[in-house]
């Protein structure tokens, strides 16, 4: 069982921050259910089948990078027999979310990072035998889900971060490090290279490799003023958390987008109005279901639809459109109405169409009080006002919660013709009762 808090409230302990990070995510979720993969080279691929996104250690270690197309690597994956999965976005959100509920043991205070990380507080909690903490934890995830995870301890959410990397990179670590003591924390630092500090993206880091800053170590020596003023504020705190100064406090709830994008890239080109019409229609209802679980509204419409830029043979357009609301909302409806007017303005017949895509802006809490334009009214309004319409668009949600894409709202017909089927995709092991591993006994 998870070690308990001391109860002592004079005593006042070092922070200890962990970041917990699932390996190899994507695969290890397919590998939960198909155990004949274990150690064996496996990759899943994008929305369209059309690229790597997640590899097994096994294929990391045969050169493919991140994002390759699979076209570019089919010797590879013929010749070393590697097994190719298409996203199961639905199996892998749910296996997050167990991943997440099985912390919950290990500490008061988490913030769900992103879908295969977390960051837990353990100050007070672990002090004594940090280490020992870490391991239960992995052997908690692991029994409870079949998720490999690695644990990265330190006082700031940077050095977590950066003892998390060592834990996965270094197997004499068992996947557990704590960077807590300064002796051990600067060794590392002068083993890793700058660019692996979360924060440090590509330009910064060519900056600092100019100016003879290449280690991790190098960069925590630096003034924190001579930083600021190089660069700006966000690094000067990375380099104050590298010294074991808390900079980035733990959220317990993230903040919400000011932006919510949906898109795809079509594997096979579009050509008329009605197949975008229909995928448009898909990515209004995903955005919209984002806002209202944010409790938002939106107050801004982009439609951009766009051919291959890197096809020179063929005709080349990219054309996007905006749009105010005379009301915000969140009603999908409403989102795909307006959406499809947009797009038919900038749609224009002669044209392979590669990728389209739906962006809300001016997004606001959903309680904020509306204006009505009067002056503009129109059936469309009713679907902002229609208080109806937000206990519809309440109980669809719930429904889909229970059970992914069970109910669709859209005021064009979907018959998904615009989608080419996926030829890797796993069963929906855990979401669909149709499709939950049959488990043999001999």
């Amino acid at each position: 069982m998870p070690a308990s808090t001391s109860s002592t409230s004079s005593v006042t302990f070092q922070p200890l921050i962990a970041l917990v990070d699932c390996n190899n995510f994507y695969v290890s979720c397919e590998r939960v259910f198909r155990p004949d993969l274990l150690n064996k080279p496996v990759a899943v691929l994008s929305n369209n089948d059309g690229c790597i996104v997640a590899r097994s250690q096994e294929v990391k270690d045969l050169g493919i990078k991140m994002a390759t197309p699979v076209h570019q690597v089919q010797g590879l994956i013929n010749r070393h027999h590697i097994q190719l999965f298409s996203s199961n976005y639905t199996l892998y959100a749910d296996m997050s979310q167990r991943v997440m509920q099985c912390l919950e043991a290990f500490s008061p205070l988490i913030e769900v990072y992103s879908i295969d990380e977390s960051f837990l507080d353990l100050t007070g909690i672990c002090q004594s035998n940090p280490i020992a903490y870490g391991q239960q934890i992995r052997q908690s995830v692991f029994k409870t889900t079949g998720i490999p995870v690695c644990v990265g301890m330190g006082p700031t959410k940077t050095l977590a971060k950066l003892a998390n990397y060592a834990a996965k990179k270094w197997k004499k670590t068992e996947g557990v490090l704590d960077l807590s003591d300064p002796i051990r924390r600067n060794k590392l630092m002068r083993l890793v290279p700058v660019n692996e500090v979360w924060g440090i993206g590509n330009q910064t880091s060519k900056r600092l490799q100019l100016m003879g800053i290449n280690t991790v170590y190098e960069l925590a020596c630096q003034p924190v003023e001579t930083i600021q003023a190089q660069f700006n504020i966000v690094v000067a705190r990375t380099v104050m958390e590298l010294n074991g100064i808390a900079c980035l406090s733990l959220e317990d709830i993230a903040a919400d987008k000011q932006q919510i994008v949906c898109s795809r890239s079509f594997k096979r080109r579009l050509t008329e109005y009605d197949e975008l019409a229909e995928a448009l229609a898909s990515f209004c209802s995903r955005a919209a279901e984002k806002l209202r679980k944010q409790h938002s509204v939106t107050g801004s419409i982009t439609v951009f639809i766009r051919t291959n830029p890197h096809n020179l043979n063929e005709p080349q357009y990219q054309r996007s459109v905006h749009s105010l609301l005379n009301q915000a909302t969140s009603d999908t409806r409403y989102i795909i109405t307006i959406a499809k007017h947009l797009l038919h303005d900038i749609y224009r017949e002669g044209y392979r169409f590669q990728k389209c895509g739906v962006q809300l802006g001016h997004i606001q809490p959903a309680s904020t009080p509306n204006q009505v334009d009067l002056f503009s009214f129109s059936e469309n309004n009713n679907f902002c006002s229609d208080s109806n319409g937000t206990a519809l668009m309440a109980t669809i949600d719930k429904i889909n919660q229970r059970f992914p894409k069970g109910i669709s709202v859209s005021t064009t017909e979907i018959k998904n013709s615009w989608q080419t089927p996926v030829e890797y995709l796993s069963p929906h092991y855990t979401t669909r009762w149709k499709e939950l591993a049959i488990v043999k006994c001999l």
